[in-house]
């Protein structure tokens, strides 16, 4: 029996190794034929006019946004991006640079062939407040010039219209609708799941408002949840009614955020919803497709052929305005600016993630360039890892112990552990409209003894010391529960030093304005946790003055692709655009809520904090 036992397993792994050969084997063949497909397109392509973008003396840039505005896109694999792209896969939504937009529009309000901006935004799927808003800034901007702005719908999102209030007309489809229904904040919550699995859950935290734990100890929202997400919402709420009703010329009134001032509306606009917009002044005209086609070609012209007016795309006038490659940096005095968007997690990540290290790095390499004077934190986090939050931190503390002033500019988000990495700048500046505070933090351990022996598993062990055995399958001990606790403490009293010694507070002050509490910027600037109001260019302007510099550069430092991965990027960036423009499909596939639970659970998996302790704020995008 003994010999034959190395014998069956020897065969056993004859036939997984020719399975697996096999697989490999096929995997490897159509990568091939991918490979070798993709290959004969790029000489075609390559052997074709470059200048195939022709804008005509009279055209209209249509800013036709697809998917989200962010502040760093995330890194993807050249090939993957391109396939994805060609297939159709449409699984997740995509992601737009918001310096891509901004550069797009400052170059259009110079270029006279421009004569039009149409804002087509039925693809975009939002990205905060103050990047919509930058982004109108940049359109009052090309108004000025003497520009006609048209925003075009078949229906309008709440930050689809945020934007299209700032056009000269808003045109909507007879058929369609403006929905601003306000923001609302409705979570998961699994307790009775968990119990039904047998799962244990050990949850340690600090902060009556720390409520990033709560859908696993409860299956409802705490009151003092309720009472601190009604605040910041009410806050933001009123900072979109009132951009929105100043480009209009709105009333309050006008948002009807009572059923029963809608429901009368709209019986008056004899239940259509598109002639109530009309009637509460939300949109200008009903205009079919064809109508708008007519109205926009009395601006620019018909193309030659007459099926469209003149016009480009925003990605096609984007190919023409950012070179392909990065020109060297020029000599002088420099503003750094790196941007911090994502979870915060522990080690290495990617370009549109924050990693402790790889952050750290980048920060570092500021610190170790003579050229650069100051350094700008841009900040899109809701936070993550407590650890990986001090190591980028303490970069900072270096920067500014080497003479270089760091400014954080906060964008939609900067909460919990994205305040930890901003607490110790010399300045912090934030949008009236980010979500920031949420100073706490928090431990989450689980354990799934009680579900083994449900199915009939045990686990028994020994150990040479009293140390609990951090086992999945082994139950957690009150003493082991208790040393948690008191080490998720200590971190929540190491974060209100921070707080207390960088925003001149005393440890009382900090803690009445922590305890997981999350603020809106105006409150935050109020309370002290910021120093101005102001966008990335505000931010910029203030990091040059506390460096005592007037002429200066602005650079970029980011993670840089390898010279095959940036070549694969231009090679098959050019062949997608000259093969055809991406086709525009709505970036959700799945149902809202489905998609959701599911992004929540791959941000849990992702959780890598090697103490387990965690200042991160999972409400803080509405």
């Amino acid at each position: 029996m003994t010999d034959q036992q190395p014998k069956k397993r020897s065969a056993i792994g004859r036939v997984f190794s020719a399975l697996w050969n096999t697989i490999n084997f096929t995997r490897k063949f159509l990568l091939n034929l991918i490979f070798f497909g993709v290959l004969a397109v790029i000489i075609v392509a390559a052997g074709q006019d470059k200048n195939t973008v022709k804008i005509a003396n009279q055209s209209a840039l249509v800013l036709n946004l697809s998917g989200v505005i962010v502040e760093q896109k995330q890194a993807v694999d050249p090939v993957d991006a391109f396939m994805a792209e060609s297939l159709g896969d449409d699984s997740t939504p995509q992601e737009i640079l918001l310096a891509d937009v901004l550069e797009v529009l400052h170059n259009a309000s110079r270029d006279d062939r421009i004569q039009a901006i149409v804002l087509d935004l039925k693809y975009l799927a939002g990205g905060g407040l103050n990047k919509l808003e930058a982004i109108g800034n940049k359109l009052e901007e090309f108004k000025q010039n003497g520009k006609k702005v048209i925003a075009i719908g078949d229906y309008y999102t709440k930050n689809q219209y945020f934007l299209a209030s700032y056009a000269d007309e808003v045109l909507l489809h007879p058929m369609g609708f403006v929905q601003l229904d306000g923001y609302s904040m409705y979570n998961s919550y699994f307790k009775s799941a968990l119990e039904k699995l047998k799962v244990s859950t050990y949850i340690f935290r600090v902060g009556s408002y720390k409520s990033a734990v709560e859908p696993f100890m409860r299956n409802d929202m705490s009151e003092e949840a309720k009472t601190a997400n009604q605040a910041w919402l009410d806050e933001l709420w009123h900072i979109y009614k009132d951009g929105v009703a100043s480009r209009r010329g709105l009333t309050a009134d006008a948002f009807d955020e009572k059923m029963a001032d809608f429901e009368t509306k709209f019986a008056k606009a004899n239940y259509d919803m598109a002639q109530y917009s009309v009637d509460n002044n939300w949109v200008d005209q009903l205009v079919t497709r064809e109508e708008i086609d007519q109205k926009l070609a009395e601006i620019v012209g018909w193309t030659d052929n007459k099926r469209s007016y003149n016009k480009v795309s925003f990605k096609e006038y984007l190919s023409l305005v950012k070179p392909a490659h990065a020109f060297p940096q020029p000599a002088g005095d420099k503003v750094a600016i790196v941007v911090a968007k994502g979870t915060i997690l522990d080690g290495h990540k990617k370009a549109g993630e924050i990693g402790g290290d790889s952050t750290a790095k980048l920060l570092e390499r500021a610190r170790l360039d003579d050229s650069v004077k100051a350094v700008v934190l841009r900040i899109d986090s809701p936070g993550g890892s407590a650890f990986a939050s001090e190591v980028i931190r303490r970069e900072i503390d270096l920067l500014r112990e080497a003479n270089k002033p760091v400014v954080a500019s906060m964008s939609s988000v900067a909460a919990s552990g994205g305040y930890w990495i901003a607490a110790s700048a010399d300045e912090i500046w934030a949008h009236p409209s980010t979500v920031t505070g949420s100073i706490g933090v928090f431990g989450l351990y689980m354990t799934l003894e009680k579900s083994l022996e449900h199915i009939g598993i045990h686990t028994d062990g020994v150990s040479t010391t009293e140390w609990p055995v951090l086992n999945p399958a082994v139950p957690l001990e009150k003493s082991s529960q208790n040393i948690l606790q008191k080490s998720t403490e200590r971190v929540y009293q190491r974060f209100l030093h921070i707080v207390s010694k960088h925003r001149d507070m005393t440890l009382a002050e900090a803690d009445k304005v922590a305890q997981g509490r999350i603020w809106i910027g105006s409150q935050a600037l109020e309370l002290g946790l910021v120093d101005n109001l102001g966008n990335l260019d505000d931010a910029i302007a203030s990091a040059a003055t506390l460096a005592g510099i007037e002429d200066y550069k602005t650079q970029l430092i980011e993670i840089e692709l390898t010279p095959q991965q940036q070549m694969l990027k231009e090679l098959l960036g050019q062949v997608s655009t000259w093969i055809d423009e991406p086709t525009e499909q709505s970036p959700y596939v799945l149902q809202p809520e489905i998609l959701k639970t599911l992004k929540e659970i791959k941000q849990i998996a992702q959780w890598n904090d090697p103490n387990g302790v965690y200042a991160i704020c999972e409400v803080c995008n509405p």
